[in-house]
Order: C-alpha cells, then structure tokens, then sequence
C-alpha cells in the first residue's frame, strides 16, 4: 500500500459523518484509532455564537494538509497505519463539526500524538479562514488561527 492510499482528505460543505470517516482509516493491523473533532462552540469571549463561516484557497488547503499527512506517515516510529481528514467550508452553527482528523495506528501513544500534531499543524498552517457571526449581530470579523494566542496569553483580538 502506498503511502497516498493511507491518506484521506476532503474539504466540504456537507455536515461530517464520523461512522464514514472511522471506516476509512479502519485498519485489521490497527491497535488504535484516535480523532479530534472541532464543533463550533456557543460563545466567544462573552459573545453569543451564531455560527461560522469558512473559506479557503481549496487546491493550496489540499497540498498543505498532505504534506502534514505525509510528515506524520513518515514519523510516529511509522507505527500509522492510515490518516482520513476532513474539514469543513461554508457555514457551520453551534453544535455542528467544522473539523475531524481521524488516524490509525498500531499502538495508541502514536495515533494520539499524531492527531495532536495534525490539528496544530493544521490550524498553523493550513489556509483556512473563519469569521464569526453573533447573535447580537455586532460585527462579524475573518480570523486566521494564531495557536499561541489562545496559550500564552497573547492579547491579541481574536
């Protein structure tokens, strides 16, 4: 099996299906499969959530999310047995998933730090934007992910 026949990746509008994504990573030789599933969350620095919305230079997203891919099939003991993500675009309400990674492994220390590792990377570096919408209808605002913000206290606006 080649390396691009243990990956998987999608950008679409349509709502997640985790069951689908399981499968697809299943594997017999697998030990372990772990995920991470981002949801849009009610509320944002006291601001009530409506939704979000995300866009994204989809042929550029792609290449990026690979080569995250391709670096973790590479690492992690090469003990990854398969990797399926998929990220949403357009709008995605409260409650509703705008990310999943889902990676399998022989062992499970290996597929829990490689979905680690993915959402970071992901997040760092992946051209995928998001904008906020509230319900109060104050101003809606585009945000790139800035990881270290949100841990050192950075003060920054978003």
């Amino acid at each position: 099996m080649s390396k691009e026949s243990r990956i998987f990746i999608e950008i679409s509008e349509n709502i997640i299906d985790l069951n689908y994504w399981y499968k697809i990573v299943s594997d017999d030789s697998s030990g372990a499969t772990s995920s991470f599933l981002g949801t849009t969350r009610n509320e944002f620095k006291g601001k009530s959530v409506e939704r979000l919305e995300y866009e994204t230079y989809e042929p550029m997203a792609i290449k990026e999310i690979e080569k995250i891919c391709k670096t973790i099939l590479n690492g992690f003991e090469n003990d990854i047995k398969k990797i399926g993500i998929v990220h949403r675009i357009g709008n995605v309400p409260v409650g509703e998933s705008s990310i999943l990674i889902v990676i399998s492994s022989g062992h499970r220390k290996s597929s829990l730090e490689a979905v680690h590792y993915a959402i970071d990377t992901i997040k760092s570096t992946v051209p995928i934007w998001k904008k906020e919408f509230y319900t109060d209808g104050s101003e809606n605002q585009w945000k790139g992910n800035c990881e270290s913000c949100h841990f050192n206290n950075n003060n920054h606006p978003h």
